[in-house]
């Protein structure tokens, strides 16, 4: 039997309808029929609330071959080779916990990177305002209280990384290690991810119309010789339309990211990972080097607003140093 048979076989062994069903999961009675017609499959957390609801193993409800005769019992696993040995074992339950965090940290960690990239607009239309004598204060006093903001603001987004980056860091292992995927949980993931993909691409071309769209009011103004104050509220426009363009990149990123991490596609195959191992040493050494060279730039010269095109350039530079490094490997 699949999946489908089995739920509508369940239900009515239970002599539940299926709104009682629909109920009893938080769902439609769109929902359960669609289950039962296979138009779509339940997500990760429904089959496990099915698996409770109906007393069998998510074994059980995903493997099709399986029958009520021979479930095995919950958490018990068939034989396994020696060749799965060497793979980290993903659960449903653990699946399903790991798409769930994802989705609940990735807007407040976008929302954190987006505040990063609005933390100078304060500062930015303080100064403006104060050196036009708008606002009726002095420079120092709005540079003071620009950057104050500024600092809150970051303090504020660098917390949430942390916060959240902490709960999503048991997790790294999907980076790092081969996986094995528990029969069933694979396709309802690829299902999931297909389903978003046309929505991330939407997201993908909105981040990108919205940074292109940004530099329109400052090239208006200039077009027209507009006032210099103008200026100043047109580059709080770019950063704020800006701003709005990241959250969708790293929103919609990480959620896609989650499904390719358990599907080990894109950057998470499994030569990927093993590369990225071998590039570990290489990695710390590196940064730490950069970490030095920036830090002893920006001492002797005291150009610090200046200095911190470093870090891009580093960021560049690495990539190729990784690909030297693979084809030294290689030979």
């Amino acid at each position: 039997m699949i999946l489908a048979e089995k739920i509508m076989k369940l239900r009515k062994q239970n002599g539940w309808s299926q709104e009682e069903l629909a109920a009893k999961l938080n769902v439609t009675r769109q929902s359960v029929s669609k289950w039962e017609s296979r138009a779509s499959i339940p997500d990760l957390d429904k089959i496990l609330k099915l698996s409770e609801l109906f007393g069998v193993s998510t074994d059980y409800l995903l493997k099709d071959e399986m029958d009520m005769e021979n479930e095995l019992p919950v958490g018990v696993n068939e034989g396994t080779n020696w060749d799965q040995e060497t793979l980290r074992q993903v659960s449903v339950e653990e699946a399903d916990q790991y798409l769930n965090l994802v989705e609940k940290v990735s807007k407040k960690i976008a929302l954190g990177v987006s505040a990063c990239v609005l933390s100078p607009v304060l500062l930015i239309l303080l100064s403006g305002l104060s050196e036009f004598c708008i606002l009726g204060i002095n420079e120092n006093m709005a540079a003071g209280i620009g950057v104050a903001i500024l600092l809150f603001i970051i303090a504020g987004a660098v917390t949430t990384f942390i916060l959240y980056g902490m709960k999503l860091d048991k997790y790294n292992y999907l980076e790092r290690e081969g996986l094995s995927l528990q029969y069933g949980v694979a396709g309802i993931v690829e299902s999931k991810k297909d389903e978003f993909e046309p929505f991330y691409k939407k997201c993908l071309a909105a981040g990108v119309a919205l940074c292109i769209l940004s530099a329109v009011p400052l090239m208006i103004a200039m077009a027209f010789n507009a006032p210099e104050i103008t200026y100043i509220y047109c580059v709080d426009i770019l950063l704020i339309l800006v701003a709005f363009a990241v959250f969708l990149f790293v929103w919609s990123g990480m959620i896609l990211g989650s499904y390719k991490r358990l599907l080990e596609e894109g950057e998470y195959t499994r030569e990927r990972k093993l590369e990225n191992k071998k590039n570990d040493n290489l990695s710390k050494v590196y940064w730490c080097t950069v970490t030095a060279i920036y830090l002893a730039v920006s001492f002797l010269t005291g150009r610090w607003e200046i200095s911190w095109v470093i870090w891009p350039c580093a960021g560049v530079f690495f990539a190729a140093v990784c690909g030297m490094a693979a084809m030294l490997r290689k030979r």
